[in-house]
C-alpha cells in the first residue's frame, strides 16, 4: 500500500464532538468517519484492523468447536413476543413494519432466531452439543450515542450460541468458551479483567463480562482490595452484617416534619444520620405495585430490581401514580401498606432497627419503625447500588470501583429461550427435553476502540502489532532525491516479499507531516529513508511502543526491521 493512493486523510485537530481518546484518534487517524450520531463509516485503515480482530476471533471460535453461519439482520417480531423481549427491550429496539403491516426488528442479538433453527436441525441428544456463531452487524437504538464506537447504534460483533442436553454439559461448553475468550483478548493485546455480571435483557443465570480497563469506560466494575472478588456494579453485592441489632425496640412514634420530603431534609429535621432512615421507593409493573425498602443513604439498583421481574418491565412511580394509588409522595412508609403491594427489602434492612420512615401522610414521619412488628417484608433481595468502600462479600475487604469497557459477555441461559419457544430434543430415554443454552458475545468494534483507549500517547495511537492496520511504515523523507526513492522502494518491496505488512509513505508532503501521521496512525515500526541517512549508508528505525530510535545499514535494513518488529508488543 502506497499512502499516496490510500483512501484516507488524517486530521490535524481533534473533532469538536469527540470526547474519548479513541473517538478523537480514530477520527483523526482516518480509521472511521461519522455519518450521524452513533453510526460510522469504517475507512480502509479501520477495516484492516477490524479484519485482523475478526481473524483472531474466528480462529479461536473454530478451535473451540463452534461452527460459523450467517443469520438475518431483519427478523420477525413473533418469536420476540414469545420470549417477552419485544416489550422488555423497550425503545432500544429498532422496530419496523414491512409493506404487509407485519412487525419486524433489526436484531441486537439473535436467540429467537437460532433456537428454532437448532431445534429443527438437531432434534436428538445424539446431535449435541452444538455451538454456532456468526460475525455480523447488530443494531440498538441508543438514546444518547457517545464515545464514538463505544456506544453506537450499530456495532460489529461475534455472537455464538451453544445447545446442550443438561446443565453439566452446558457448564462444560461455557468453560470452553470462557477460555477461548481469554485467548482472543490476550492475542488482541488488551489489559482486561473478568467479572461477575448482570445478565440484563439477555437474561439467564451465571454470566461473566470481559472488561478492558480504561479511563473513560462507561462500564464500572468493583474489585476487592484482596483480589478475591470482582463484579460489574450492576451485579456486585456488598457484604451485609449478619449481626442483628439487639436491645429494646423504641415505640413507633409519629412526628411532624413540615416540608421534609427528602432524606437529607428529614435527617436534618430529626437530627439523625441518613443511614438511620428508611426509603420506601414505589414501582409498578404488570404484576402490580412494588415497594422497595433500602436505607436512606443507599440507592435502589433498578437493574437488580428489573432482573427479579424480567421479562416483565418494572418502572418507578411517576407523579400521577402516587395520587392514583393513594400514596403520599415524599412521605411513604412501609407500615400499613395494602396487601396488594409487594414489599421488597434489601438485606441491610433486616440488620437495622428503629428506622425513621414516612408516616404516609403529608409533612409527617415516624421513628422507631421495626421489621415484623410495625411493617412486613415479603422478600429480601440484594437491591442496593454498590459504592466505593463497601465491603467484599467474600472476605470483608474494601471494594474499589473502576471504569472499563465491556468487550465480551458470556451467559449460561439454561432453558430461558428454549422453554417459551417450545424448543426440545429427544433424550436417550425418549422423552422431550428443553435445550440448555448458552450465548457468547464479543464486540469487534469495541475491541478496536478499547485498544486505542489503552494504548495511545500525546502523538497518537500505539497499536498492538497483532491488530495494527499495517506493521511497518517505510517513510520516504526526500522523494525528490532519486537515490533515496530507490532505496525506499527496495526496502518496501523486500518487506512485502517477506510477508511483512508494510506501507510506503510516498506522498508529496513534508517529512515532518509524514512523521506526525506515522505516530498518529500508530504503525508499530517506522523505517525512515532520508537524504542524510542514504549518504551515511543508514536507515533510521523507530519502535512506536517505546519511542526508541536506532539506525541500521541500508543493505541490512529489511533484516533490522524484521528483528525490531519481533520485539514490538
Amino acid at each position: 500500500m502506497r499512502l499516496s493512493q490510500l483512501f484516507a486523510r488524517t486530521l490535524r485537530e481533534d473533532p469538536a464532538e469527540a470526547e474519548a481518546p479513541s473517538h478523537k484518534l480514530l477520527l483523526r487517524g482516518a480509521f472511521v468517519r461519522k455519518l450521524m450520531a452513533g453510526v460510522y463509516t469504517t475507512m480502509p485503515l479501520g477495516l484492516r484492523t477490524i479484519r485482523k480482530i475478526e481473524t483472531i476471533v474466528r480462529e479461536e471460535m473454530d478451535a473451540a468447536g463452534a461452527q460459523e453461519l450467517r443469520m438475518p439482520i431483519t427478523v420477525p417480531a413473533e418469536p420476540w413476543q414469545q420470549t417477552g423481549r419485544w416489550d422488555a427491550y423497550g425503545d432500544e429496539l429498532f422496530r419496523l413494519r414491512d409493506r404487509h403491516g407485519r412487525d419486524m426488528l433489526l436484531g441486537p442479538t439473535l436467540e429467537e432466531v437460532v433456537t428454532p433453527l437448532v431445534a429443527t436441525e438437531f432434534p436428538s441428544y445424539k446431535d449435541l452439543p452444538v455451538n454456532v456463531y456468526q460475525i455480523e452487524w447488530k443494531y440498538r437504538d441508543e438514546l444518547r450515542p457517545r464515545y464514538g464506537l463505544l456506544r453506537g447504534r450499530e456495532f460489529y460483533m461475534k455472537d455464538a450460541y451453544s445447545f446442550d442436553r443438561d446443565a453439566a454439559c452446558l457448564a462444560e461448553s461455557y468453560r470452553i468458551m470462557y477460555e477461548a475468550y481469554a485467548r482472543v483478548f490476550d492475542r488482541c493485546g488488551l489489559n482486561y479483567v473478568v467479572v461477575e455480571a448482570d445478565p440484563g435483557t439477555i437474561g439467564g443465570g451465571i454470566n461473566h463480562e470481559f472488561m478492558a480497563l480504561a479511563d473513560v469506560g462507561e462500564d464500572l466494575f468493583v474489585r476487592c482490595e484482596n483480589g478475591d472478588y470482582s463484579a460489574d456494579t450492576e451485579a456486585a453485592t456488598p457484604r451485609v452484617s449478619d449481626v442483628l441489632l439487639s436491645g429494646e425496640r423504641g415505640p413507633l412514634t409519629e412526628v411532624e416534619t413540615p416540608g421534609a420530603a427528602t432524606i437529607a431534609l428529614v435527617a436534618a429535621a430529626l437530627r439523625v444520620e441518613p443511614s438511620q432512615t428508611l426509603k420506601t421507593m414505589m414501582f409498578k409493573s404488570a404484576q402490580g405495585t412494588v415497594a422497595v425498602l433500602v436505607p436512606g443513604d443507599r440507592e435502589v439498583n433498578e437493574r437488580k430490581l428489573s432482573r427479579l421481574y424480567f421479562p416483565v418491565p418494572i418502572v418507578k412511580f411517576e407523579e400521577a401514580d402516587f395520587a392514583a394509588g393513594g400514596f403520599m409522595k415524599g412521605f411513604v412508609g412501609p407500615q400499613g401498606l395494602p396487601d396488594g403491594v409487594t414489599v421488597l427489602a434489601d438485606h441491610s434492612v433486616l440488620a437495622g432497627k428503629d428506622w425513621v420512615t414516612g408516616a404516609n401522610r403529608a409533612d409527617a414521619h415516624v421513628t422507631g419503625a421495626n421489621v415484623d412488628r410495625d411493617f412486613r417484608v415479603d422478600r429480601y433481595e440484594d437491591l442496593v447500588e454498590i459504592r466505593e468502600g463497601d465491603r467484599c462479600p467474600n472476605d470483608g475487604g474494601e471494594l474499589h470501583i473502576g471504569p472499563s469497557i465491556v468487550v465480551g459477555h458470556i451467559f449460561q441461559l439454561g432453558t430461558k429461550y428454549s422453554e417459551p419457544m417450545g424448543a426440545t430434543f429427544l433424550d436417550e430415554d425418549g422423552t422431550a427435553k428443553f435445550y440448555e443454552m448458552g450465548c457468547y458475545g464479543i464486540g469487534l468494534t469495541r475491541i478496536m476502540a478499547a485498544a486505542v483507549e489503552q494504548r495511545h500517547d500525546e502523538h497518537g495511537i500505539v497499536w498492538p502489532k497483532a491488530i495494527a492496520p499495517f506493521q511497518v511504515a517505510v517513510i520516504l523523507a526526500n522523494q525528490d532525491v532519486p537515490e533515496v526513492t530507490a532505496h525506499a522502494e527496495r526496502i518496501y518491496a523486500e518487506l512485502l516479499a517477506q510477508g511483512i505488512e508494510a506501507v510506503l509513505d510516498d506522498r508529496d508532503e513534508r517529512a515532518g507531516a509524514k512523521f506526525a501521521d506515522a505516530d498518529l496512525i500508530g504503525y508499530p515500526v517506522q523505517a525512515v529513508v532520508g537524504k542524510r541517512g542514504v549518504q551515511a549508508g543508514t536507515v533510521d528505525l523507530k519502535l512506536r511502543a517505546t519511542g526508541e530510535r536506532t539506525t541500521a545499514p541500508l543493505d541490512g535494513a529489511t533484516d533490522a526491521v524484521r528483528a525490531l518488529l519481533v520485539s514490538a508488543p
